[in-house]
């Protein structure tokens, strides 16, 4: 038995064939454009990311199948809007890094309604308001997750599953069903909303596939991950280091008892939904991860290449006490100062290139033991390890930064992006391929476990963060 996982990111949409063993097979991607209109503006095609992902699973089929299920795994909270009848796209898809609607969320604020723009709540007003301002059509709205299922199965379904409801900024705090007062505030007719469905179960036929196999499994890409890397126990934890960094935590079946921001700076999510019982988690949030790597190639010209970082960095025994907090977009957890930003400190005349990298590094290191503090004051539990994927744990250096900053054995994910072993566990659920959530979280075994080698000076460290913060004190006063 396998299982065909369709996993759209923010930038390439791929397709992965997955054997009981966690081995992917008959992987094809896709590069995803996104645009910016105007500043803050991030949209996407959507019938492009259709068609893509389309394409890919095909190829997967064709080369890795047949499949028993499908999963879909996905970046969350991008919005997209279509008409019933047609299934074409009614304007652009919104990307959940979009910024369009902050001074509508800080309105709504002012009327007790609370909403971040990066949710897809006030993205869906716009697109409305834009499509159908007298709310007279027959549209659909759907996260990227839900755009998938409908073309996956040919109109068929309309749904989307509780983790992704969860980051809409529409669902009631208990996950029970959608927000109707909010809906009433954005006038949003309920009729557009998709169906909740549980994170593992069948669905229905995907119909645009051959021999149609059962759409089994959907989930956010970081509650993908969260399964992926068998955090399915309570107390079990994992971070993704990509372009940003998330930190979540499984809880159990009790949601996390603040409404939505802890006092440690996490939030509460719903980490999958089976059977129609809920798992419950935390997530902390780093800004600036990988970009920060980004930037040193593409704006500084210190790297050729990422991939350069690791061999650079490690040519120097330390950074020679030079600091980097990345904070080039703000600080996300556990501070949310979104007028901080990136600060190199303690640059003398002999800071060379490799200490700059190694900086940076470390800094990176340093905000995701943040991550995992803030979360484990907000959870409420110990962490005893910390599991790891995304690009930048390709980086020894990094990986071994994280464990000495966190002072916990750091684990490193056998795949580097483990959305799709996670969709592929909740779709496989659902067929018979892996029994529960005990079955995953016994299948998982590391590619490296990195042991803690020094204690870095995480006092030094809190001095770096303060410099950093409130450098556009304007930004450092908006909270949503």
């Amino acid at each position: 038995m396998s299982v065909l996982v369709v996993d759209a990111g923010s930038t390439n949409v791929r397709a992965s064939v997955v054997r009981p063993d966690g081995t992917i097979l008959a992987a094809h991607r896709r590069r995803l454009v996104s645009t910016s209109p105007n500043p803050g503006f991030v949209e996407f095609d959507a019938r492009a990311l259709a068609d893509a992902s389309l394409d890919v699973a095909r190829r997967s089929l064709d080369e890795g199948g047949p499949v028993h299920g499908v999963g879909i795994a996905n970046q969350r909270a991008s919005t997209v809007v279509w008409d019933r009848a047609t299934g074409e796209p009614v304007g652009p898809g919104i990307g959940w890094q979009d910024l369009r609607t902050a001074a509508l969320c800080l309105m709504l604020r002012d009327r007790g309604v609370r909403l971040a723009p990066n949710a897809s709540a006030t993205k869906l007003a716009v697109l409305l308001d834009i499509a159908d301002p007298g709310r007279e059509r027959d549209l659909c709205f759907g996260t990227v997750d839900t755009w998938l299922a409908w073309t996956l199965s040919d109109g068929a379904l309309h749904v989307t599953d509780a983790t992704n409801a969860g980051v809409t900024g529409l669902l009631l705090p208990d996950g029970s069903g959608w927000d109707g007062a909010v809906l009433d505030v954005l006038r949003i007719p309920p009729s557009v909303l998709p169906r909740i469905v549980d994170s593992s179960g069948i669905l229905g036929p995907a119909l645009a596939l051959d021999c149609a196999p059962p759409l089994a499994g959907l989930a956010g890409d970081q509650q993908a991950s969260l399964v992926g890397q068998g955090c399915t126990r309570p107390g079990l934890a994992k971070a993704t280091f990509g372009t940003g960094g998330m930190l979540d935590v499984c809880v159990g079946p009790a949601r996390p008892g603040f409404a939505t921001r802890g006092g440690a700076g996490c939030f509460p999510i719903l980490a999958w939904r089976r059977d129609g019982a809920d798992t419950w988690g935390v997530e902390a949030v780093m800004l600036s991860a990988g970009s920060s790597l980004e930037w040193l190639r593409d704006d500084l010209g210190i790297l050729a290449s990422v991939e350069e970082s690791e061999a650079l960095a490690a040519s120097v025994p330390t950074a020679g006490d030079v600091r980097f907090v990345p904070a080039l977009l703000g600080l996300g957890t556990p501070h949310w100062d979104f007028g901080a930003r990136g600060t190199l400190l303690g640059l003398t005349r002999g800071s060379g290139r490799a200490e700059i990298v190694r900086a940076v590094l470390e800094g990176v290191a340093h905000r995701g033991a943040d991550l995992l503090e803030a979360a484990e004051a907000d959870a409420g539990t110990a962490l005893a390890s910390l599991r790891v994927d995304g690009g930048m744990t390709a980086n020894a250096v990094f990986v071994q930064a994280l464990a000495d900053a966190c002072q916990r054995p750091v684990e490193v994910s056998p795949v580097p992006e483990a959305t799709t072993l996670g969709a592929a566990y909740l779709a496989g659920m659902a067929v018979g391929l892996w029994r529960d959530e005990d079955d995953v979280a016994d299948a998982w075994a590391p590619a490296r476990v990195v042991e803690p080698r020094r204690r870095p000076d995480r006092a030094r460290w809190h001095q770096a963060v303060a410099h950093a913060m409130a450098a556009v004190p304007e930004l450092s006063a908006v909270e949503f």
